[in-house]
């Protein structure tokens, strides 16, 4: 295992990190984490050398939080370095954000959380949080031992990340980038921003969600198979980001042992600086097509779920955008009716507007729906 210096930090991490949102479950239920495949996995993992685990209050509806803690017994709370977030859409008073911190502390099993970032900044989180003195919690949660670092992850314009790092002395961010995603949010120029400040830089959703690695259209796959050197198309998302000095790790959301198996044996050659040019253009010309074919920018985060209307939007919008992607609306509406029920289906959305808020890639949800039904429902 390869790692790298956490900014301004001290600390060395792993350059793969373990996202703790996509656990494995059980019957296919969110909230149903199959603890024994999971305490199997993220061990196996820190035993390779995965020193870095992410994790936050909604994920698995709260249950990743608690498992992660059971998990991380026998002496694994110790190798590695936890991160958690608050749940910034949850906080009303200064008094939330003590709160959730302690529950979270109890979940994790932990007298300190490393890592603890505010979550999912956008403008109206971050103007509410400020207001109720947000800075001056993480200060004392600081300075009473209770974190140990400070961070936040980040879905907005560039400017406003900008504001937030020039506000406080961050020692890490994260933030969404993978190949496709190159001015995307914080974007490059904002990851080169933050390193030269001397916070660490943490990236999510490398492979947007498995939307780069899954059904690699034709025309992506053609570009791969032109370079010197054969690449999965998974080793092409991490090494590209391995190859920037500026990235600090990488998280992966890795629910099988294949996946686990494979990110390690890509990690061994994640230098930086370690792709040629020639590479590097290759990479560009896959980025334009992508940018040509895809419909929505959705990662299946899962933010914008359960939909009080029991649709299920990160489904449709895989539907739709593999209608799109690979220029097969048949299939991918074989697809739609075959896997999806007719309540979690476009059409039965009430347009009521919950999901909007939420959603870190700010996607017209509603509209996008609406579109879906067009395009598949006769």
């Amino acid at each position: 295992m390869l790692y790298r210096e956490l900014g301004s930090t001290g600390e060395k991490v792993s350059i793969l990190g373990f996202g703790a949102m996509r656990l494995p479950t059980l019957d296919g239920q969110d909230a149903k984490i199959d603890f024994e495949k999971t305490k199997e996995l993220v061990r196996y993992a820190v035993d390779c050398g995965v020193n870095y685990i992410d994790t936050a209050h909604p994920y698995h509806s709260g249950e990743s939080e608690r498992v992660l803690g059971e998990v991380l017994k026998d002496g694994y709370r110790e190798k590695v370095h936890l991160a958690t977030k608050l749940p910034s859409w949850k906080i009303q008073t200064r008094e939330d954000m003590d709160f959730y911190l302690e529950e979270q502390m109890k979940r994790l099993q932990t007298d300190q959380i490393d890592f603890y970032l505010l979550h999912s900044l956008k403008k109206d989180y971050w103007e509410n949080l400020s207001s109720l003195g947000v800075l001056e919690f993480l200060d004392d949660a600081v300075a009473d031992g209770r974190i140990k670092y400070t961070g936040f992850s980040f879905h907005d314009e560039i400017d406003l990340f900008f504001e937030i790092i020039d506000s406080y002395n961050w020692d890490v961010c994260q933030v969404q980038y993978n190949l496709v995603d190159e001015n995307y949010q914080a974007g490059i120029d904002g990851i080169r921003y933050a390193s030269s400040q001397g916070i660490g830089v943490i990236v999510m959703e490398p492979m947007r969600g498995g939307a780069l690695v899954n059904e690699v259209p034709r025309e992506v796959q053609e570009i791969w198979d032109e370079a010197p050197v054969r690449r999965t198309p998974a080793e092409w998302a991490l090494r590209f980001l391995w190859d920037k000095k500026c990235i600090s790790t990488v998280l992966s959301g890795m629910n099988t042992f294949e996946q686990l198996e494979e990110n390690l044996k890509i990690g061994e050659a994640g230098l930086p600086d370690s792709l040629t040019d020639d590479e590097l253009d290759l990479v560009r010309e896959v980025r334009r097509v992508y940018h040509q074919r895809m419909k929505v920018l959705c990662t299946e985060c899962g933010y914008c779920m359960p939909c009080p209307d029991g649709v299920n939007i990160p489904g449709n919008f895989r539907y739709f955008n593999s209608a799109h992607m690979y220029g097969d609306v048949e299939n991918a509406r074989m697809n739609y009716y075959g896997l999806l029920t007719e309540k979690e289906r476009a059409s039965n959305c009430t347009q009521c507007g919950e999901c909007e808020w939420i959603c870190p890639q700010m996607i017209d949800i509603k509209g996008t729906l609406r579109e879906v039904s067009k395009t598949f429902e006769k």
